[in-house]
């Protein structure tokens, strides 16, 4: 294995840094003053949209995506993942600016991998050049979700069309103003296969028969992703709208869930960067008994445990990344699985020290730290959580030893 970036990655990375520090840094205050001054979680800021357009001119523009498409050349994951590790320090505003964000990621690479060239011209094209958003409508709040099989919502069909019923939550992004369209798993056929009795279908957001029911907090946070409970109630789309195969909507949602993982860990290993960065600078500035916190041993110790772990789950989420290119998303899949694991409790970790060098400052909103916290420990239970994984991984392990 060689971690050495293609002259390609290198050239985005120093073109990234210096975006992040011209522009993205700076404008997070504009951001959060747009956003108080609105007063509404679902308003897009005038800021995001400035910041688009200049990450486009720099040439930093949809490189999330593997598949080479007239909108970018396509990046392998090795070649994205120390990007999506820079994005991740300012998780707000630079995944967005750079059209690199999720839901958006894995909705458009379903579309790439799934779609037919009307479905593609329709919504992937816009979605490409970051006109309009998406949301991924799966997670159900009556089911056990963490196994995908339990969904309930039916997708029937009648005649030319496909009805849909059911209630779902956690729709990320579904509320925003540019939200135009969802992509919604349910079930077509209860009596197939357990894996194949899903399937997806595109569902534009101002179909007749949906309600918003609740906007979800994250630790008390509302915040711009808008974390949506819809109920679904007679909502007909036309059966052109079906994404994939009829019941592949299993295979499909493994297909996007593999390098979206990758994308989140190393987003997240960019964001405890941040606060070990951050707990270093309090250290050094505060005093407490007589001598600068740096100077007390048990935030040195906190630092160096800080500075091990992360370096630890970047390695791992930069081996599965070598191996999703060099061997398949199926093969990495027990490393994919362990990376889901490690990095958010990794995380949470760093930023809960960053929180305790920063007394009660760290839990206010003075600073960035606690909202972070939310968002690391949110994704111990988003796209999986911990306990299915390490579930996979044990039967893995197990199955080297069965004969």
């Amino acid at each position: 294995m060689d971690f050495t970036l293609t002259p390609r990655a290198q050239e985005l990375k120093e073109k990234l840094l210096a975006f992040m520090d011209e522009r993205i840094y700076p404008a997070e205050e504009v951001y959060a003053a747009q956003m108080e001054e609105a007063g509404n979680p679902e308003f897009n800021p005038p800021i995001i949209e400035e910041l688009k357009a200049e990450a486009r001119s720099r040439g930093l523009w949809n490189l999330f995506l593997p598949h080479a498409t007239e909108w970018t050349e396509g990046l392998s994951n090795s070649e994205y993942a120390p990007l999506a590790e820079i994005t991740g320090r300012s998780p707000h505003l630079a995944p967005e600016a750079l059209n690199c964000s999720a839901p958006d990621t894995g909705n458009m690479e379903l579309l790439a991998m799934f779609g037919t060239p009307a479905q593609q011209e329709e919504w992937l094209a816009p979605l490409l050049e970051g006109e309009i958003r998406s949301c991924f409508a799966m997670t159900e709040p009556d089911v056990a979700s963490s196994d995908a099989t339990n969904i309930q919502t039916a997708i029937v069909r009648e005649g030319d069309e496909y009805v849909i019923n059911g209630r779902k939550w956690w729709t990320s992004g579904a509320g925003r103003e540019d939200c135009r369209m969802a992509i919604l798993m349910g079930k077509t056929d209860p009596e197939a296969h357990v894996y194949a009795q899903q399937s997806m279908v595109i569902v534009p957001l101002d179909t007749p028969g949906i309600t918003e029911v609740d906007h979800l907090t994250v630790f008390g946070y509302l915040d711009r992703e808008t974390h949506l409970e819809l109920l679904f109630e007679d909502v007909r789309v036309p059966v052109d709208n079906l994404l994939g195969p009829e019941g592949g909507g299993f295979m499909m949602a493994q297909a996007r869930l593999g390098p979206g993982r990758i994308h989140h860990c190393m987003r997240l290993v960019g964001m405890a960067e941040r606060a070990l960065e951050m707990m270093c600078r309090r250290a050094l500035e505060r005093e407490a008994f007589g001598k600068p916190l740096a100077a007390q041993g048990v935030v040195r110790e906190q630092i160096a445990d800080s500075r091990i772990e992360i370096d630890q789950a970047r390695l791992l989420t930069e081996y599965a990344a070598w191996l999703m290119d060099t061997a398949g998303n199926k093969a990495a899949r027990t490393e994919v699985a362990e990376i889901k694991v490690a990095v958010p409790n990794m995380a949470c970790r760093v930023v809960d020290r960053a929180i305790q060098v920063h007394g009660g400052g760290g839990v206010s909103g003075r600073f960035p730290l606690a909202q972070m916290y939310a968002g690391a420990r949110t994704l111990r239970i988003a796209d999986g959580p911990d306990e299915v994984h390490r579930r996979s991984i044990a039967r893995a392990e197990l199955a080297r030893y069965s004969a």
